[in-house]
């Protein structure tokens, strides 16, 4: 594909384009480029394409490093003992010194090993206590056409989702005085687990695992421990933070603080040191473990942004692939969305959030969407479903009870219950990690006023999920069952905007539920239904699919654009799509099973309207998950100073795009270069802390663009390379220095962009608070305009010089900082330029409450640029 060329709209779940076809470095920065192939760890995870003895592994290795030519190489294989050892494994941890990236090129050459990965270095904090996390590593990125490795910009550190006791109080509610409802005791006993326990059934038989901080070996409140392993480099097996015990209480307690299953075969994995340090590999030899001894149901109450760290990934495939049910939390990093953990944002795995006892959605609870498919196409419906994790009781350490919340707590509180319900299936074959999630999500309770990126399918529902599981014959279903872009406020975004006639298309990503088998097809391809009678020919929808269903799920991603006939139309359209899954029959020999399943579609259509009032993001440069260290926009944020939002309208942005829409704005993104659309439907172009380079095709396309009357707004965000050198860090994981890839935002490629205006960005670094158009106003690590063109208008302001506080540790007052500039094009007809130096104001993840720069702020009209510039008047 040319550079010029317009790119596919990549409607899949997974964005399979290459990042090296978008280079994220710099131009003016070559030698990070160079650092980046050049930074490799002494630890890798060498994945095999199967499972061999030791010491066929070894053999694999040698041979595979023998043809390097390189005779001085040093490597050994890290001896790990653990429970695993004595069985066959698929990956081996290798010590390798002074590796280059021919070595690991030669690795992945030899016909049996599957990827090398650096091993990832764990952390986990017990309390939500930001000013204390550990400060976690971040691993190398190598990049060559072949071995293509990928790196977090955040370090991979799957933390414990639960959080302090008291923290769940905080609901963002009004805090006036009411009357408070008495709680109940036990969460099992709120559910309703006694039901079922009146009935006989109380988890016997099913083998549940739990991933923590380990248990001691007596503790009084559990009956059935049937084995407790150790995974990590402390020689025990207890619990010496309390986070384990507490999981598997909820999940199992027989007394006090009672579980759902009490009578469940336990199986304890310790993957956690007391000082909450896990490695990727002990994880992979800990599911190895699982794998064999034929887990049922394992709780995962742990997490990360990492959600391509692949070995770790591919082993969760293969756990439910062998029919292990996941249950994982979604993450504590709510009410932001876009912030979902991994593995609990896989389609596979059962992801969980947190709700309290008066069914609010808990404020620390991650929300969706799902962020593997940016910027190409759009996310899917994550949570699954939704429980108590605020204030719940489980297991103390040694005995007796305690208090904690979390989507930590949720998780196990959902394991407990699909631990109690596979008890009650007489036919075990039946129970699947899709069976079981199909009926947590077609029994859960909707909960109003709620949208489904913070609820998915609703609230957990154990005994309305019972019927549905004791009645359930295997089939695919949907998640959504539908789509209905005119319910609000469940189907927000999508039902906060019409669609109308020129418009982007609409991208509602489907996953399908296989119910059948592990592995599944569609048959031919999904049918577009439209109902003619409801105006469905006035809709035009494409469906892409996954074409192999594994493990249990696949994809339907479905895009709806409205037909050229309803362009002044206004009114409601609906269809469906039709799609069959067909799967092997376990029990018939060359026969298949096969369900069809009908996705109702239902839409609002607007004429189209004027060009004024279109607004267009550029999701294209922002990146997803930005492969390399990327620091924070705002400097002042020391908790966690690695960017890893993927910067979405509807995510950090939300607000934003709240606001935009309240002032009567359509806004649209823009997941293609900008070679792409027509600029002659839409007023304004928006940039936000835009990382990507542009190509030289879509810089020349835009000038022509903005002489045609778009107009174009800017946020960009700090730029400075001795800041860069300076917030550099050390990790001591793979012995190395971090240099950033680029800074808040990719200011050499935007002053490529708008050089030919005569603007520029500067790489000062500015700080400070003040005021613009009566808002109160707060300048977070931003820089300043160093050139804009006469006849424009500058804002400038007073603010701290705060490169020269990180070089210098030195402060000084800089007046006249120009930090907004508004820029009538001479051309007839010409669109306008408006350029501000900071993305924070409008960021939902970084910005102060009550700060923050408005659309009317930023209107030209404020400053009657009208009246000023020749020109007719435009949108902003």
């Amino acid at each position: 594909m040319t550079k010029s060329s317009c790119v596919e709209f990549d409607l899949t779940f997974i964005n399979k384009t290459s990042d090296m076809s978008r280079s994220s470095y710099p131009k003016t920065h070559p030698s990070v480029i160079f650092y980046s192939v050049l930074s490799v760890s002494p630890e890798y995870i060498v994945a095999f394409t199967g499972y061999f003895s030791a010491k066929a592994r070894s053999l694999y290795i040698s041979s595979a490093l023998r043809n390097t030519g390189d005779g001085t190489l040093e490597w050994h294989i890290v001896p790990r003992e653990n429970p695993a050892s004595d069985f066959p494994s698929d990956f081996e941890l290798v010590h390798i010194r002074q590796v280059s990236p021919w070595n690991l090129l030669n690795l992945e050459d030899h016909p049996y090993i599957k990827r090398v990965t650096p091993q990832r270095k764990v952390f986990r904090s017990l309390k939500y206590i930001p000013s204390s996390e550990p400060a976690a590593p971040c691993n190398a990125t190598h990049a060559s056409p072949k071995w293509q490795s990928w790196q977090s910009s955040r370090p991979f550190r799957r933390t414990s989702l639960s959080l302090g006791s008291g923290f769940w109080h905080a609901t963002g509610r009004h805090s006036s005085r009411r009357l408070l409802r008495a709680i109940p005791r036990h969460v099992a006993q709120i559910l309703q687990a006694d039901v079922l326990w009146q009935m006989g059934h109380t988890g016997s038989g099913v083998k549940v695992a739990v991933f923590d901080t380990g248990l001691s070996e007596k503790h009084p409140h559990f009956k059935n421990v049937k084995e407790r392993t150790n995974w990590t480099n402390e020689k025990t097996l207890d619990d010496g933070l309390g986070h384990g015990t507490f999981v598997a209480g909820v999940i199992a307690s027989m007394r006090e603080c009672q579980g759902f299953a009490p009578d469940s075969e336990l199986h304890i994995f310790r993957v956690f040191t007391n000082s909450q340090v896990s490695y990727t590999s002990w994880f992979l030899d800990a599911f190895n473990y699982a794998i064999l001894k034929k887990i049922d149901v394992l709780n995962l109450s742990i997490g990360g942004p990492d959600f391509m760290d692949h070995p770790f990934v591919d082993k969760v495939w293969e756990l439910t692939a062998n029919r292990v049910i996941m249950v994982s939390a979604i993450g504590n990093d709510g009410p932001l969305y876009g912030t979902l953990n991994n593995p609990a944002d896989q389609m596979d795995v059962i992801g969980v959030g947190g709700i309290d006892f008066e069914d609010n959605i808990a404020r620390f609870s991650s929300r969706g969407m799902t962020t593997w498919e940016l910027p190409g196409g759009y996310g899917r419906v994550k949570p699954d479903i939704v429980t108590y994790g605020s204030g719940v009781r489980g297991s103390g350490m040694k005995e007796g009870c305690r208090s904690l919340s979390g989507t930590s707590v949720a998780s196990p509180v959902v394991a407990g219950a699909v631990t109690l319900l596979a008890s009650t299936v007489l036919n075990r074959e039946l129970v699947n990690p899709a069976s079981m999630k199909q009926a947590l999500i077609a029994s859960a309770r909707r909960l109003p006023g709620v949208n489904m990126f913070e609820q998915g399918h609703g609230k957990l529902d154990l005994i309305r999920a019972y019927q549905i599981l004791n009645s359930y014959r295997p089939q695919a279903s949907l998640s959504p069952s539908y789509i209905d872009l005119t319910e609000c406020p469940y189907m927000w975004p999508y039902c906060s905007q019409p669609i109308y006639y020129g418009g982007m298309p609409t991208i509602v990503n489907v996953t399908i539920l296989n119910g059948m088998g592990v592995t599944g097809r569609i048959v031919d391809k999904p049918i577009w239904q439209p109902y003619l009678p409801q105006n469905g020919d006035h809709i035009d929808v494409a469906i892409s699919y996954s074409p192999v269903l594994w493990p249990w799920a696949g994809y339907l991603a479905v895009s709806i654009s409205v037909a050229k006939k309803a362009a002044s139309w206004e009114g409601i359209a609906q269809g469906h799509v039709m799609v069959t899954v067909a799967s092997p029959a376990e029990n018939d020999v060359g026969g298949e099973l096969t369900s069809t399943v009908k996705l109702p579609i239902k839409v609002k259509i607007v004429p189209t309207p004027p060009r004024s009032k279109r607004v267009l993001w550029d999701q294209y440069h922002n990146l997803r998950y930005p492969p390399g260290y990327f620091p924070r926009d705002n400097l002042r944020m020391k908790n966690d100073p690695l960017d890893w939002n993927g910067d979405h309208i509807h995510t950090n942005f939300r607000d934003m795009y709240q606001h935009l829409r309240s002032m009567g704005y359509f806004v649209e993104v823009l997941g293609a270069p900008i070679t792409c659309f027509d600029a002659s439907q839409y007023g304004t172009l928006l940039m936000v802390d835009s990382e990507e380079e542009y190509f030289p095709e879509e810089i020349t396309k835009l000038r022509r663009d903005i002489d045609n009357g778009l107009s174009l707004i800017i946020f960009s965000d700090w730029y400075n390379t001795s800041v860069m050198r300076k917030v550099k860090f050390y990790d001591e994981n793979t012995r190395q220095w971090w240099m950033p890839d680029t800074g808040g935002a990719n200011v050499p490629a935007l002053n490529d962009l708008i050089s030919v205006w005569g603007m520029a960005f500067s790489d000062g670094l500015y700080e400070g608070d003040f005021t613009l158009a009566d808002h109160d106003m707060y300048y977070a690590s931003g820089c300043s305009i160093a050139r804009f063109p006469e006849g424009g208008i500058v804002i400038a302001k007073n603010l701290k010089d705060q490169g020269l506080e990180v070089l210098k540790q030195e402060t000084a007052v800089v007046e006249g900082v120009p930090i907004l500039g508004l820029y009538q094009t001479p051309s007839d007809g010409g669109g306008r330029i408006a350029l501000y130096g900071d993305s924070n104001c409008i960021d939902d993840s970084h910005r102060q409450k009550g700060r923050k720069l408005t659309w009317e702020s930023l209107n030209p009209a404020h400053y009657q640029l009208a009246h000023t510039c020749p020109g007719q008047s435009h949108s902003p």
